[in-house]
């Protein structure tokens, strides 16, 4: 065996080698003493790091180790007895495991920091949105030609739709009584010339929508159906409510 396999203790604990290195370092293992010993205290050192109970080290502390590793040596020297004093292992065991956590701490803010950023963009996303489709919503319902349309949904509750010619886009408000049940979804439709076409499908459990359908003026009716959760490419009949709109 190669002098230098007492150098794969580290992968091997971290599951960082490929197969034919673990299996012939597992086999070095039933050999060499030393090299069990050193990989039961990695082991340890991964167990405490993963019980979440470290804070962030203090400045020095990556300094400190990496003086202290070029003081530490990686192999007993030839002749060494194969078993190292309790004070020695206790020393390398913090030393590992101080690494440890600088290594996971930095780790660990990069991705915090990663995730922030990505959370606060999407809800920046999300606010612009969200203010964009109310700005259309609120033209809609003040425009000057505004026309409205209500049906009673069979299913208990109501359906409006309210238009705009002069803004060529409309406002499909439903506000059920329940929702339709387990995977199941009310889907909204805009019907042209007998051709049915998805206007949107709400989510599981959902009950209610304000929803701006541009183009919606020059339909003919407007459909609410029940559908099996997300939604279908074509509506199940009999419609929930069917409201004309021309």
């Amino acid at each position: 065996m190669n002098p230098d396999v007492h150098t794969l203790v580290g992968p091997y604990v971290l599951d960082a080698l490929d197969d034919v290195e673990r299996a012939a370092f597992t086999r070095h293992l039933r050999e060499c003493e030393p090299c069990r010993i050193e990989a039961d205290e990695l082991r340890e050192a991964a167990g405490r790091l993963a019980d979440g109970a470290w804070s962030v080290p203090p400045p020095r502390l990556k300094a400190t180790v990496l003086a202290a590793i070029t003081e530490t040596r990686q192999l007993p020297p030839p002749g060494a007895p194969p078993l190292r004093s309790a004070a020695a292992r206790t020393t390398r065991f913090r030393l590992i495991t101080a690494a440890a956590v600088v290594v996971a701490a930095a780790g660990a803010g990069t991705a915090v920091h990663v995730l922030q950023n990505q959370r606060v963009r999407d809800a920046q996303s999300a606010a612009a949105a969200a203010q964009a489709s109310e700005a259309r919503v609120r033209a809609v319902l003040t425009a000057p030609d505004l026309s409205v349309r209500e049906q009673p949904l069979a299913s208990g509750g109501r359906v409006t739709v309210a238009g705009s010619a002069l803004l060529g886009a409309g406002v499909i408000m439903l506000a059920a009584d329940a929702s339709p049940g387990t995977d199941r979804v009310y889907q909204l439709w805009t019907i042209r010339d007998g051709t049915p076409s998805s206007a949107g499908a709400l989510a599981a459990g959902q009950s209610t929508i304000v929803q701006v359908v541009e183009g919606l003026p020059t339909a003919s009716e407007v459909g609410v159906t029940i559908e099996p959760a997300p939604g279908s490419a074509a509506p199940t009949t009999p419609l929930d409510a069917l409201v004309r709109i021309s």
